[in-house]
């Protein structure tokens, strides 16, 4: 596990490329919000995360972010993995941004949950930009209608989009074979933006392509391995810390 100074130093390198890549590209290295993504990582490295500037955190799996979650209170939560139906009300109410919104049946679920509760559920809608079946998320050519059928819900509030984009092929540069799918998610983002002007955020980018995200746009990039070293072997849970 690293030290806190190492996450520290890690994240200062991150900074550094942000910041890089946004003035290369005209943007305020300001408005990219860097989102330390924590998946399999234990508790001591999220708040050291938290010690060293970064309040956004973000967890894949429910289970593993309810487990890890009142360890870290100052955290800012967000959702990134594929969310199923029937973990919604295990999220819904719990101050954290859902980035997984990809299909009607997932929306109707999060915004009934949401009108229980009578609390606003913040989403973004996830698109599969490559068409990759590996990756969740809707069509690229069903997008608008998707966040147009969000946004029309009870206590849902649409704030942008996500992406995950294809792996790249074997010895090619991930930040080049990421940029065209970039660039489709802000052309998106851009059209729902000028029907729904709250569609704001994109989130897309991560430690081997941050620079090709930022440069098409990306108002949220999500950064696990550069910031907290190579993922563990499995979801941490709180019996790891009995061993």
């Amino acid at each position: 596990m690293l030290s806190a100074e190492q996450v520290a130093e890690n994240l200062a390198a991150v900074r550094d490329r942000v910041d890089e890549a946004a003035r290369s590209a005209g943007r305020r290295p300001v408005d990219v919000r860097i989102i330390g993504v924590t998946k399999t990582h234990p508790p001591e490295l999220a708040r050291a995360a938290i010690a060293a500037g970064l309040p956004d955190l973000a967890e894949n799996r429910v289970q593993e972010w309810r487990a890890k979650a009142p360890l870290v209170p100052e955290a800012r939560w967000h959702l990134i993995g594929q969310l199923q139906r029937n973990k919604v009300r295990d999220v819904v109410g719990r101050h954290v941004l859902v980035h997984a919104a990809d299909r009607r049946s997932l929306v109707d679920a999060l915004s009934a949950r949401a009108q229980l509760l009578g609390v606003l559920q913040r989403v973004l809608v996830q698109v599969n930009v490559g068409d990759d079946p590996a990756k969740g998320g809707c069509a690229v050519n069903e997008t608008l209608d998707l966040v147009a059928y969000a946004r029309g819900r009870a206590h849902l509030a649409v704030e942008g989009l996500m992406t995950m984009p294809p792996m790249p092929p074997p010895g090619h540069d991930p930040v080049a074979a990421a940029r065209p799918y970039f660039a489709t998610m802000r052309a998106l983002r851009d059209e729902a933006q000028s029907r729904f002007p709250e569609v704001v955020h994109l989130s897309m980018g991560m430690s081997g392509d941050l620079e090709a995200a930022v440069e098409q746009g990306a108002t949220m990039v999500r950064i696990g391995t550069a910031l907290f070293g190579p993922r563990g072997q499995g979801p941490w849970s709180p019996s790891q810390e009995e061993r």
